[in-house]
């Protein structure tokens, strides 16, 4: 190497030093590691840490190795200004000569096999390969922290607020009588309280289980493709607290339910029994109506009316009892069941009521006809006509006697609206279109 070859290796060679150097102390302080080096670790972190916690060692004292063998080529190249042929000579082995010493079996081969090959007591590299192993080193120590601070980050206070949630979900569970045992919500929230506690358990003692890297993890003594990245490069596997997450707002979302229940259970109760109020006076309206119909109209089969819904009434008996003891989960679904039955019996005292009275409304319906045919005579002038008056009085007497026979009266009054109709009768008039078919 000539001077200006030296003198350009040796600035190299320094800003890689203080780089070096400036990477281990930032290295140090990095909280992942503060974190690693007082925790009680296990399974995948314990075994990748005990990794990485040699390599940080052997970073050190590799960079101290390189320190000096730098500091020795600075101090032969401080000798004279213009370096002759000899100083040139041992500058060029001290900067690219294997020249460096090191204990046998600290530097790892290719592979990340410590001690690879025969056993030596001292071995001898040059300044880049020492380089080179310090950044694989850095790249296997920094991946492992990143990636502890990562998951330490983002899950253990999370976890803490979903229990802390957890918890209050649980006194909501209580105050609605809902237990472990007696339901299956409280068992749910049991096994939440149990899976959060594990999963907070393992995140503690074993974060790098829940970390899903984006690429392999550096093998020790590796130097990566690329510079070590800053930040971790992967994610934090959040499925289990995720799903734990939407598991409670479900039994939370249930739970509220139940607490909305419990405030309009009297009112919903009332309500019932206001619609079987209402079904048992259009039963009695019914019962009425039929014995009219039996009374009034000749010649019809009347159906039964049924009976008031005593089951019914004794289902309200036990909504009543699990009111009255907070069993607002066993409410819940018989209240809905009592709201839909209810419903239901006042829509079939409504249909009975219109099945029995529907011979009163034909009569009705006739009846109504009846008069508006006579108001249609009366403007026609036919008023003391003796067929119309014939034809309506027959009508009316069979409209109004008892019993009445319907379809004689339906026959009498389509009689008299013929009387009304025939030619002869309103001779030079169209005839008139409006009443009919009323």
């Amino acid at each position: 190497m000539n001077r200006e070859e030296v003198d350009r290796a040796l600035a190299r060679l320094g800003a890689e030093r203080d780089a070096v150097e400036a990477a281990l102390l930032a290295l140090q302080d990095h909280p992942g590691r503060r974190l690693l080096e007082g925790a009680a670790l296990s399974g995948r972190t314990q075994e990748r840490w005990a990794v990485a916690e040699q390599g940080l060692g052997l970073l050190w004292s590799l960079f101290d190795r390189y320190s000096e063998a730098l500091a020795s080529a600075r101090a032969v190249r401080a000798r004279r200004g213009r370096p002759g042929s000899a100083e040139l000579a041992e500058l060029s082995e001290l900067l690219t000569g294997a020249s460096v010493t090191v204990s046998g079996g600290q530097l790892p081969d290719a592979a990340g096999r410590l001690g690879a090959g025969p056993a030596r007591l001292v071995e001898r590299v040059g300044l880049d390969e020492l380089m080179e192993r310090m950044n694989g080193w850095y790249a296997v120590v920094l991946e492992v922290v990143n990636a502890v601070d990562a998951v330490w980050s983002a899950l253990p206070a999370r976890i803490d607020l979903l229990l802390a949630e957890l918890g209050r979900v649980q006194m909501l569970a209580l105050s609605v009588g809902v237990r472990p045992g007696s339901h299956p919500l409280a068992d749910d929230l049991a096994g939440l309280a149990s899976e959060l506690t594990a999963l907070r358990a393992e995140v503690l003692a074993d974060p790098l289980a829940l970390w899903r890297p984006s690429r392999v993890p550096a093998q020790r003594g590796t130097a990566p493709e690329a510079p070590a990245p800053a930040s971790p490069t992967g994610a934090v596997d959040t499925t289990g607290f995720d799903r734990a997450g939407r598991q409670l707002d479900d039994v939370r979302v249930e739970l509220e339910g139940l607490l909305r229940l419990r405030d309009e259970s009297h009112e919903r109760l009332q309500q019932v029994g206001d619609l079987l109020q209402r079904a048992d006076a259009t039963l009695a309206e019914a019962r009425r109506a039929r014995g009219e119909v039996l009374a009034k109209i000749a010649s019809t089969e009347v159906p039964a009316v049924p009976g008031p819904a005593s089951a019914l009434r004794e289902r309200i008996v036990q909504a009543v009892e699990f009111q009255q003891t907070g069993q607002w989960h066993r409410l819940g679904p018989l209240l809905d069941t009592l709201e839909d039955s209810a419903a239901k019996e006042l829509a079939r005292a409504r249909h009975s009521l219109t099945e029995v009275a529907q011979p009163l409304a034909v009569r009705a319906e006739l009846r109504g006809r009846l008069e508006a045919y006579k108001a249609m005579a009366a403007r026609r002038g036919l008023a003391e006509d003796p067929v119309v008056v014939e034809r309506f009085e027959k009508a009316r007497w069979l409209l109004w006697s008892a019993p009445c026979d319907l379809r004689a009266a339906a026959e009498a009054v389509a009689r008299f609206q013929q009387a009304l109709r025939a030619p002869e009768r309103h001779p030079g008039q169209q005839d008139i279109q409006d009443g009919q078919g009323e």
